[in-house]
């Protein structure tokens, strides 16, 4: 054979291989990859939209950022790896880096329920909601609307026109509205109410639904606004703002209140609010702004934190420690009972110790509540009812020590099945030898289990005990369900910590419930919650290793 018909095949398949290499880049596969990431930029570039238009201009970035990276990763054949690996970093960036990052942020502002938006958001709630009866303005004819599930009024003006407005729409002209004798009488794609519609539906008129009710007569909160009368379901006054903001003073003119005067009320950029002598305003909101570890330390400084916070630690740490230990040596107690080779019917003991497991946790939690109650609860009434003079013990709501060692018990029977079945698996790993050798040499069953058995299984479910122990840190779900973090201390409230909140509940009752929550103080709390995890989980697996070295 020649050499020139060895470079011809050779030519040939080098010719066949490339096109077939071209028949698959632009192959169905390629079309539908080609779909799929259309859709991606599709979503992203409207994404990437709504963050510009709203000012978060970092966010815009980092979208853009990403968009251009799965575009190149997808499309360029250098980049096979990558392929698999963005999808994981860019989910990983989104709701692990993003979140935290943005915790820790969030933990240096002074951000709560009245600290929510910025200066300009909170200085036109201000004037809205600060609105008095405009007494020179004569009331208004009006007609009342509903469009899905929301209310309307309509009006005509000085000029003869109709208008429309709701909450948040201000009036507007509105052609397609027909008037009769200066009152609208209809308008398309709206529903005109009666005071029959609201009849049984309690309250004076204009009744509960539409009360507060206010439209804004333009788009300057300064203007004013419409609301129905409370003695006349026709009529609307005109309200105006009893407070006005002055630009180059930064300050709050308040004369709402005639008989002090007026009151202005400086802006204090520091602490992002409006105040007079020392006091905020008192019927408005403030702004977000970086207060830096002030509420870290608030968190040890404050009395009225810094105690309950104190309690509220030392009992997370015992009812942790005392849920993993419970738990523990119960579900080893019963591993070892059920791992003996006398006992017949195994497999059907294991799958009866473990349907406590198989129920929700959060679910076994309102059933105990309801089986504790200590007026109507099975353990009261049938359980232990038969005992003479027996009164029935409040389990959840008496003493703190009784509702502790209640919720102790409760943990216990959820969280004894996950630690039966590692233990059950820990002891079937065991080499047997090792123990027949023991016997062998004359050790006890005692002195076997403690000196074989117990250290061989630390060494397998120690990091185990350890996640439990973070888990049990924030079980929330538990402490919520069944006792609401009580008993409230004398005197307290139901939004104050009580004697079983653990720290993750204080964080909710401080983030989530009452007047004025303060999601900064609430965030600064997780993130102190989340190093003490963090630094106790460092040194358990320290102590991990160190026990593995000795086996």
């Amino acid at each position: 054979m020649s050499k020139q018909t060895t470079v011809d095949r050779a030519e040939l398949k080098r010719r066949r291989e490339a096109t077939q290499a071209h028949a698959r880049a632009w192959g169905p596969g390629f079309f539908v990859k080609l779909i799929l990431i259309a859709l991606v930029d599709a979503l992203g570039l409207y994404g990437l939209w709504m963050a510009w238009q709203t000012g978060s201009t970092a966010i815009a970035v980092i979208m853009a950022v990403l968009l251009a990276v799965v575009n190149w990763v997808y499309f360029s054949k250098r980049a096979l790896p990558a392929k698999y690996l963005v999808p994981g970093m860019i989910f990983l960036l989104i709701f692990q880096i993003y979140v935290m990052l943005n915790t820790v942020f969030v933990s240096f502002t002074n951000y709560g329920d009245r600290h929510l938006g910025t200066k300009e958001d909170a200085i036109a709630a201000i004037v809205r909601n600060s609105q008095l009866l405009d007494l020179s303005q004569p009331t208004r004819d009006i007609t009342l609307l509903s469009k899905g599930g929301a209310y309307y009024l309509a009006y005509v003006n000085d000029a003869g026109e109709a208008v429309v407005g709701g909450q948040d729409q201000p009036f507007a002209k509105d052609d397609a509205a027909q008037v009769a004798g200066g009152v609208v009488t209809e308008v398309p794609g709206y529903e005109v109410k009666r005071e029959a519609d609201f009849e049984g539906m309690g309250g004076s008129l204009p009744t509960k639904p539409v009360e507060n009710l206010k439209v804004p007569l333009a788009d300057d909160p300064e203007a004013g606004s419409l609301k129905v009368m409370a003695t006349d379901f026709a009529k609307g006054q005109v309200y105006k703002p009893g407070v006005t903001y002055d630009e180059q003073t930064d300050s709050l003119i308040d004369n709402s209140d005639l008989a002090a005067g007026v009151v202005i009320y400086k802006a204090n950029n520091q602490t992002g609010q409006f105040e007079h002598n020392g006091d905020r305003y008192p019927r408005g909101g403030g702004w977000k702004v970086t207060i830096g570890f002030k509420n870290y330390v608030k968190l040890f400084t404050d009395p009225s934190i810094s105690m309950t916070f104190g309690k509220v630690f030392l009992w997370t740490v015992v009812f942790a420690f005392l849920s993993v230990a419970t738990t523990f040596f119960f579900g080893l107690l019963l591993a070892l009972a059920f791992n003996s080779e006398r006992i017949r019917g195994q497999k059907i003991y294991r799958v009866l110790m473990i349907l406590p497991y198989a129920f929700p946790g959060f679910m076994a939690a309102l059933l105990f509540k309801n089986l504790l109650n200590r007026d109507y609860g099975v353990i009261n009434n049938v359980i232990l009812g038969w005992i003479p003079g027996f009164e029935g013990i409040d389990w959840l709501n008496g003493s703190t020590l009784m509702a502790q060692f209640t919720v102790i018990m409760v943990n216990l029977w959820l969280g004894y099945p996950y630690m039966f079945l590692v233990c059950t698996g820990a002891l079937q790993s065991i080499p047997g030898d090792i123990l027949e050798s023991a016997r062998v040499d004359g050790a006890g069953p005692v002195k076997r289990f403690t000196k074989i058995t117990l250290p061989l299984l630390f060494v397998s479910v120690a990091p185990l005990l350890i996640s439990s122990f973070a888990f049990n840190f924030n079980n929330f779900n538990l402490i919520y369900f069944l006792t609401g973090g009580g008993p409230v201390p004398p005197g307290g409230s139901a939004d104050d910590p009580g004697g079983t909140d653990i720290m993750i509940s204080m964080v909710y009752k401080l983030a989530g419930v009452g007047e004025n929550p303060d999601y900064g103080l609430a965030t600064a709390l997780s993130i102190v919650i989340f190093l003490v995890v963090g630094l106790i989980a460092v040194y358990s697996f320290r102590k991990t290793r160190s026990l593995e070295d000795v086996m």
